[in-house]
């Protein structure tokens, strides 16, 4: 007995030994863990950051859901959010054409992601309709000049999935590069998050696949869905061009409800980020139907369906199929 009480003994010891050295320890294993500080240019790449960073990163987005990334202005607190990160993901292509200036204001010294690195750019070949436009560009549409100082390639390419897939990598391997002990994790839910927005990918393949190509036409405010039309044949036809603070002239208006009548367009849909005026007005002389809202730039508040990447692009494509669909 007398050795069984001397081994409990030392057992306690021991126990007391190591709960020491964890207490010694445990202000050193909380700074290892703590999270990534990632900010997000907006809303669209703080979702995918998210996704991916998972529980190792705290990510914010400077412009929020939706908000209008092509009119932002950087506020003092942004600069000081920027200051604090180590790690900020952008679209690139010129997206952000505030940006330059909020590194600089901020200092930020950490790990620039261009989220874009690899896509190949739409080139928006003859601005279209003489819609020049200044530093407000937006995410809208199709066969129209999208000059928010882009020069002549059109930023927006996240409304592709193919390049969704290209943004989830490049932000992984950002991520990774800033933050080596987790690098594994980074990957592993990007895989992840990959094989999801290539489900999506075939879905929405073939349900535009599966209307005639003369009804795969639709007229929206700005233009914000290039990307979109090539990757799954849908002719977008813009109201307003790139910006979404551009007026089209009446001459402008006329052409494109007289196209609209020419063409048969069988629906015009508002974008969460413009005013639903001008797209009304189409729909209003030449009988289309108003499809609903789609997506372009910004995400939905949260709780909503188009409140993610992926559901924004899942609810994109169910309104506009929903639209196209033959009578």
């Amino acid at each position: 007995m007398h050795g069984f009480f001397a081994a409990q003994a030392r057992r306690r010891v021991l126990m007391m030994l190591t709960l020491g050295a964890a207490c010694v320890s445990a202000p050193m294993m909380a700074r290892a863990a703590e999270p990534l500080r990632v900010v997000a240019s907006f809303s669209i790449l703080g979702d995918m950051a998210r996704e991916i960073g998972g529980t190792d990163a705290a990510v914010t987005t400077l412009v929020g859901p939706d908000g209008d990334a092509h009119g932002y202005e950087p506020t003092p607190a942004a600069a000081r959010q920027l200051a604090g990160a180590a790690v900020l993901v952008e679209n690139g292509l010129d997206f952000e054409t505030w940006l330059p200036r909020l590194v600089k204001a901020a200092g930020f010294n950490g790990h620039a992601v261009v989220a874009s690195n690899g896509v190949a750019p739409r080139k928006l070949a003859g601005a279209g309709h003489g819609h020049d436009h200044d530093d407000h560009d937006h995410d809208h549409d199709h066969d129209h000049g999208h000059h928010h100082q882009h020069g002549d390639v059109d930023p927006h390419a996240w409304q592709s999935l193919s390049n969704g897939a290209i943004y989830a990598r490049n932000i992984a391997e950002g991520l990774a590069a800033a933050d080596p002990a987790r690098a594994a994790a980074y990957r592993q839910r990007a895989q992840a998050y990959i094989a999801r927005i290539e489900a999506l990918d075939a879905q929405v393949r073939k349900a535009f696949a599966d209307i005639p190509a003369a009804r795969r036409q639709v007229v929206t405010s700005h233009d914000a869905f290039g990307y979109f039309g090539d990757a799954y044949g849908v002719r977008f036809i813009a109201v307003a061009g790139m910006s979404t603070d551009a007026e089209p002239s009446a001459a402008d208006m006329a052409r494109i409800i007289e196209q609209v009548k020419r063409e048969h367009v069988p629906a015009v849909f508002v974008e969460n980020i413009t005013s639903p005026a001008l797209v009304q007005q189409v729909a209003r002389e030449t009988g289309a139907r108003v499809g609903g809202t789609l997506y372009s730039d910004a995400l939905a508040p949260s709780g909503k369906p188009a409140a993610t990447y992926l559901g924004m692009f899942e609810w994109n494509a169910r309104q506009l199929s929903a639209a196209l669909q033959p009578q």
